[in-house]
């Protein structure tokens, strides 16, 4: 029988001809092999293909399996947080008997806490009376007072600290982590950044896949809507049926699959292939994952009203359907970036999440869940232990804020391997800069990476002729917050 020859297959390129021709019996082996191991799905009658979503063993065996990191957005005070200082309250209204370090505004004398601290917990550890329902969880707690970035600029920390690089475009720590780990569910994506109110400062930089595959991208949620058809557009098809839309998806994926096989390697058309087929799964767990009246009531009321308490039983509801990699922002609307009225602005943003983070706390240790479960908290860098000076339209002209600080700064984690009840490393006596066991962002990732079990130096991939890392050439492995 005699066929009509297809103009496509008529006009290959020499490396065309190579790929289809000696990687051919390669290809063979290999499917069998995943088939064997369960890694190929039947996209339709005939056809496979590999999620690159899927479960995906560690380089060894880590002690976290998910994370949840809730970013305070805007730099929350760590001297009136998680670092006390009581030597401010000798020099408070007076020049500190230290030399004054670089700041991007000016800044004058010293000025000490408006809240005060107490110990908690069998370890003792100090925490601002702003955080009494996260206090309570203080033995489950690794606070790091050493941390430090770069320069005192939002925009650069806030990549540093979500990239690990201040610059350039980069792959985000949840793209790194799913890339690395895959997902546990198939029908929702496997990074998801929930975020009230609108984008933060440099917007979906914030979790961008970079260079790895576009499948690898933070989800946006906008976790102030309460409808699930405003929290994710078009989850809902109100005029064609599932069975229709897989018909029509189907056809959709032929006509993709045709195009990319003439175009190979393109990664924005393998993203919008995987984005066709996530969309279609998601109409039926997204509905029932971010639904929190399906939560007994004790529950709801043990995290509290408001959206911030909402968003972090979302976040829970979503770590239990195998999502892997949770960011939850705060402040990016109304951030922590209290240049004045700090004693006003820090309370009112400490309450509104406060009781939604000790609850996530105890409800994941009462399930089970916090063992395996990396919780993250803190925002790009600190403030100052020094009263900002009036400058036009930063402070309008008061004088009870704190200017950006990445000298030293606080942050915690707990659970997921992390060695609970834990001070690590200290700043000087007035909170400016740390000085002892200094953790740079870029240790704090190679110590996330440690936790659920990947070498930082080993976890590459290969892009313009190197091969990229999230902590670029730098980061060492904290070792002492390790359980």
């Amino acid at each position: 029988m005699n066929h009509a020859p297809n103009p496509e297959h008529l006009a290959l390129t020499r490396r065309q001809f190579l790929c289809r021709c000696g990687m051919g019996m390669g290809t063979l082996g290999l499917a069998s092999l995943f088939g064997s191991l369960g890694f190929i799905g039947q996209a339709q009658a005939g056809e496979s293909y590999v999620s690159p979503l899927l479960p995906k063993a560690p380089q060894f065996r880590g002690t976290a399996r998910r994370v949840i990191h809730i970013f305070a957005n805007g730099g929350p005070s760590h001297v009136d947080t998680f670092d006390p200082k009581p030597a401010l309250d000798k020099y408070n209204g007076k020049a500190l008997p230290m030399e004054t370090l670089p700041t991007e505004r000016k800044t004058g004398a010293g000025f000490a806490s408006p809240y005060k601290f107490q110990k908690y917990g069998q370890s003792g550890i100090e925490v601002s009376e702003l955080f009494p329902h996260v206090a309570e969880s203080i033995d489950d707690i690794c606070v790091i007072r050493s941390m430090a970035a770069d320069v005192p600029n939002h925009e650069p920390s806030l990549m540093l600290m979500n990239c690990g690089d201040a610059r350039q475009i980069r792959p985000s720590l949840g793209s790194w982590v799913t890339y690395g780990l895959g997902s546990e569910n198939q029908n929702l994506p496997g990074f998801i950044s929930m975020c009230p109110g609108g984008y933060p400062i440099q917007e979906s930089q914030n979790w961008q896949s970079g260079f790895l595959p576009g499948v690898y991208q933070g989800t946006y949620i906008n976790s102030e809507k309460t409808k699930i058809e405003e929290l994710i557009e078009n989850i809902k098809n109100n005029y064609t049926s599932l069975p229709e839309q897989r018909q029509q998806l189907d056809l959709l994926q032929k006509l993709n699959e045709r195009h990319l096989q003439q175009r190979k390697d393109d990664a924005q058309l393998e993203a919008r292939i995987q984005s066709f087929e996530l969309a279609y799964r998601m109409q039926m767990d997204a509905t029932d994952a971010f639904d929190v009246s399906r939560e007994p009531e004790h529950i709801r009321k043990m995290y509290g009203e408001g959206t911030q308490a909402r968003q972090l039983l979302i976040a829970r509801r979503l770590l239990e359907r195998g999502v892997r990699f949770i960011q939850v922002w705060h402040g990016a609307g109304q951030p922590w970036d209290s240049h004045d009225d700090i004693e006003v602005n820090h309370r009112r943003l400490a309450k509104e999440c406060d009781q939604g983070i000790g609850a996530l706390l105890k409800d994941l240790k009462q399930r089970g869940m916090l063992e395996d479960t990396l919780v993250i908290w803190g925002g790009e860098f600190g403030r100052t232990p020094t009263v900002e000076l009036p400058q036009p339209g930063s402070n309008a002209g008061k004088i009870n804020g704190r200017d950006h600080n990445h000298h030293g700064f606080s942050m915690w984690l707990a659970g997921g391997g992390a060695r609970g009840g834990y001070v690590h490393g200290a700043t000087d006596d007035y909170g400016f800069a740390a000085v002892k066991d200094k953790v740079h962002v870029h240790d704090l990732h190679a110590t996330i990476l440690q936790l659920l079990g990947f070498d930082h130096e080993k976890l590459t991939f290969r892009h313009s002729g190197r091969d990229f890392r999230l902590t670029d050439v730098s980061g060492k492995v904290v070792r002492e917050v390790l359980a």
